[in-house]
């Protein structure tokens, strides 16, 4: 059996088929990826072992150093719980410091039982990463295109509110500064939450 390249953090090896191990890069997906380094309010914050951050009562999260010229586009997938309901808000950085001007456009949808409604949101300064409450656990997926390229970021959500059991929530958004952004900004627009975050590099994407 041959190897191809070395391991090291983020570069895990599949086997094909003629026995050969490659990388992520090889054959084309997804690398989760591991934050240069965190900050937070609340109660406690971690980087895991594999790169992801698992955080306590936080009010306001910040994952430094996660997008790169390694890959244009990126997959955020969170899991949280809140103390209770509450929107969680996005925000792009650059080093240390949120681009928290007002650049951010929002466009939403919701789906409860038979009922569906949209709003639209300009002048924002902060994006949308889904709501929730307390009831049970809500989950996000977040697609992010071009955070690290020098041009406006542009940014889908899908994800589960466990308000009624189950709602649906997609918001579209769009940041239009064109500036390079190499963190991600979480928080809770009310309340605080608990769970697990995780940034994917896209791949040939």
């Amino acid at each position: 059996m041959t190897t191809v390249g070395r391991w090291s953090p983020n570069k895990v090896r599949a086997r094909v088929l003629d026995g050969t191990w490659v990388s992520p890069e090889e054959l084309g997906g997804m690398v989760l990826l591991t934050p240069t380094s965190i900050a937070y309010t609340g109660t406690s914050a971690s980087i895991g072992a594999n790169g992801s951050v698992e955080f306590t009562a936080i009010t306001n999260l910040e994952l430094r150093g996660v997008f790169s010229a390694d890959y244009d586009n990126y997959m955020v997938v969170i899991w949280w719980s809140a103390s209770g309901i509450t929107t969680v808000r996005n925000r792009f950085m650059s080093g240390t410091t949120p681009a928290s001007g007002t650049d951010y456009v929002i466009q939403t949808l919701a789906a409860s039982s038979t009922t569906i409604t949209g709003a639209r949101y300009t002048s924002e300064t902060a994006g949308v990463f889904g709501r929730g409450n307390s009831t049970q656990r809500n989950g996000v997926i977040a697609n992010i295109y071009g955070p690290y390229l020098a041009q406006p970021t542009a940014q889908r959500t899908v994800g589960v509110d466990s308000t009624s059991s189950a709602q649906l929530q997609d918001d579209a958004g769009t940041h239009s500064l064109s500036t390079s952004y190499d963190g991600l900004n979480i928080f809770p627009f009310s309340n605080n939450m608990t769970g697990l975050v995780s940034v994917f590099g896209l791949v040939g994407a």
